[in-house]
């Protein structure tokens, strides 16, 4: 809830807002459409392998890092790479959840490629790995083969998935539905499991909720995530990746100096906390949860955690659900320890938990930013 300090704050913003006319307002601090040009322009590209990558830049990644770059080799592969700059050493000190992004990365590269009727040989690591930390080794080897294999269903809904951050709906989700998207995340290797709203559901959302708070109240861990925040559709624009807080309430906030990465920083600040009781709301909404384990002790198997999970989303489309990942307590820093062990033994059936996310029904939300393919070509 704003003090009276704040909301005094907005009323002085609401007639500067009124000064400079409130529909330009609104158009200047609307989503930024530039940052959003590659989600339009997917399939676009001429060359059959620029033409998947197109699509493999919507992949779902933490903290739309986009950690992606690719070189294209001869005339029928390519090489993927991690972006080391673009990792997340607070919340991922062992690029788990990074390599689990490039998973999702190369699924949604096969399933377009799969469109012009290619199949796609992938082989994780090809140099060798280090389970500690990614390093300047390739994470696959792609290559292509012509007529290998036919388009999959699941393609059709690549554009109209989208993370979806908001409260869901007060309503149960559809077993048989529900049921249909963990059937779509057992492949790789991977073993999906998922719940109703019953008392396991209860408990993953008590579980999810402290998690999420350990993550937002540890200072070096919500300053990661504060330093990723795009305030603005102009900073989005100029950085379309990171966390994004967008919108005229944002834009007006921040001309009144409400908005801003110091009160993010600061638990005890009335923008924390209102931040707090947002995800509070979002998380006590959750009807179903779905969840993915392998082995866990390679990176081939994150690669193939990543494969699934992109998978499972486009299956959760298809059935009219939304998905929002609430992983943190999956997470490997000291910090989360006690409750890294209390969700494996809630769920974990002595596998690895690679994905825990919250399933529901909820209306449409806009895409998140996307940087141009280019940008993750090596020359």
């Amino acid at each position: 809830m704003a003090t009276r300090r704040g909301i005094l704050k907005l009323v002085g913003g609401g007639c500067v807002l009124a000064a400079v006319g409130a529909g330009g307002f609104v158009a200047a601090n609307g989503p930024s459409r530039s940052a959003r040009a590659p989600w339009r322009e997917a399939g676009q590209e001429t060359e059959f392998r620029r033409r998947a990558l197109s699509y493999a830049i919507l992949a779902p990644n933490p903290h739309n890092r986009q950690p992606w770059l690719v070189r294209l080799d001869g005339d029928d592969a390519l090489t993927l790479y991690c972006d080391l700059d673009r990792r997340l050493p607070a919340t991922d000190p062992h690029d788990r959840q990074i390599v689990i992004g490039h998973g999702a990365f190369l699924e949604l590269l096969a399933l377009a490629a799969a469109e012009d009727g290619y199949a796609t040989e992938i082989t994780p690591f090809p140099d060798g790995e280090d389970m500690a930390t990614l390093d300047t080794r390739p994470v696959a080897h792609v290559r292509f083969i012509a007529g290998g294999a036919e388009p999959n269903p699941l393609f059709a809904f690549v554009l109209a998935r989208h993370t979806n951050r908001q409260p869901f709906e007060a309503r149960d989700v559809d077993a048989d539905a529900l049921a249909a998207v963990l059937s779509s995340g057992n492949v790789q290797g991977v073993t999906a499991g998922g719940c109703g709203n019953d008392a396991l559901a209860a408990s993953l959302r008590d579980l999810t909720w402290r998690a999420h708070s350990v993550e937002m109240t540890t200072a070096y861990t919500n300053q990661e995530s504060v330093d990723l925040m795009r305030i603005g559709a102009r900073e989005v624009a100029a950085n379309p990746d990171g966390l994004v807080l967008e919108g005229p309430v944002i834009g007006l906030g921040r001309l009144v100096g409400i908005v801003s990465r110091e009160a993010m920083a600061d638990p005890a600040s009335d923008m924390s906390k209102q931040g707090m009781a947002m995800f509070h709301a979002a998380a006590m909404s959750a009807r179903a949860f779905a969840w993915l384990g392998n082995s866990g002790t390679t990176r081939a198997s994150q690669v193939s955690a990543g494969r699934a999970y992109m998978r499972l989303v486009l299956a959760a489309e298809r059935e009219g659900l939304k998905v929002h990942p609430w992983s943190q307590s999956l997470q490997e820093y000291p910090e989360m320890a006690d409750l890294y062990r209390e969700v494996h033994d809630l769920i974990g059936e002595g596998r690895r938990l690679q994905m825990l996310v919250r399933v529901g029904y909820a209306k449409p939300v806009v895409a998140a930013p996307r940087w141009p393919m280019a940008t993750h070509l090596i020359a």
